[in-house]
């Protein structure tokens, strides 16, 4: 049934009038007097008996009445909340995340999202990147912000990948390490020292993908979270490899050192979608957001280390 129909029998039902109906519609007597018959001959059935001053609703249509209200009314809604989606008063935004970008890059710029656009549902999922990914895929994140590396580089052909930033790896060294006043490092001179790491499983990756070839650090401690690490630095026990985007957050007592342009490894920043899965106006709008963000971390994670 054509709403257009439902549209103009609600009209002429509240006003009781042929033309005062077409008046509020701006259409002509002649034209919503068709309308009617139209409707009429769909239903099979008189909705209004015509009476020498306007018109009145047969059983028929005040039994069609209430119904047609519905319809029309749900349209109205539904035009509403998809406006609503449009303009970012309602919504939701699912984010992921590896854990180095949640110390700061992200929720830097979910913060000023936020602030422009406060009706919006955030979620922040933090996880390591093929999980991130998989996530992506199946439709449990919007958008994901992923790293990729030479031990790991992130499949083109499944993902749409927007550049943010690229990341130097750094070296922490307790501020009382023989090296710590040095601006650069080689990693050779760090072969007598204990590194700190994670697990076999969470951190083997970043480790392979940051070290020369050639070059067996010893790990003498492992912890799985960057709290621990950095905590086990400051105290003497070790030296850690750190991702830049997380320099900004060492506790005092650490030095963080770049290393040698022959040593370092660079890291590629990317925020991660699904080709041909239509972007929500909350995911555009993100990242633009974003990538203001990572902006500003990429002068800090491509510039000299900080001392802390």
């Amino acid at each position: 049934m054509d709403t257009q129909l439902l549209e103009i029998f609600r009209t002429v039902a509240h006003l009781g009038s042929i033309t005062a109906a077409a008046r509020r519609l701006r259409y002509t007597q002649s034209a919503v007097s068709r309308q009617i018959g139209a409707l009429e001959a769909e239903l099979g059935g008189r909705v209004f008996d015509r009476l020498p001053r306007g018109v009145a609703l047969t059983e028929e249509g005040r039994a069609l009445l209430p119904y047609a209200t519905q319809v029309l009314d749900g349209l109205d809604g539904a035009r509403r909340a998809v406006e609503e989606v449009r303009s970012l008063g309602s919504g939701r935004l699912r984010v992921g995340a590896f854990p180095t970008a949640v110390a700061a890059l992200v929720p830097m710029a979910l913060a000023s999202f936020r602030e422009a656009y406060p009706e919006v549902g955030l979620t922040l999922v933090e996880g390591r990147t093929p999980r991130l990914l998989d996530r992506l895929a199946a439709g449990e994140a919007d958008v994901a912000v992923v790293s990729s590396s030479p031990a790991g580089p992130v499949d083109r052909a499944r993902f749409e990948l927007r550049h943010l930033l690229d990341e130097r790896m750094l070296v922490a060294l307790p501020r009382g390490h023989r090296l710590a006043r040095r601006r650069t490092v080689r990693l050779d001179e760090l072969a007598g020292d204990a590194f700190i790491a994670g697990s076999a499983t969470a951190e083997e990756t970043l480790l392979r993908a940051s070290l020369p070839s050639g070059f067996r650090p010893r790990i003498d401690i492992t912890a799985a979270e960057w709290t621990g690490k950095l905590g086990c630095v400051a105290a003497g026990l070790g030296v850690a490899l750190i991702p830049a985007l997380a320099a900004g957050r060492v506790p005092p007592g650490i030095a963080v050192l770049r290393l040698h342009r022959d040593d370092e490894s660079i890291r590629h920043i990317y925020a991660a979608t699904v080709p041909g899965r239509s972007l929500s106006p909350a995911v555009t709008r993100f990242l633009t957001h974003l990538t203001t963000a990572a902006s500003a971390f990429g002068r800090d994670a491509g510039s000299s280390a900080r001392r802390r």
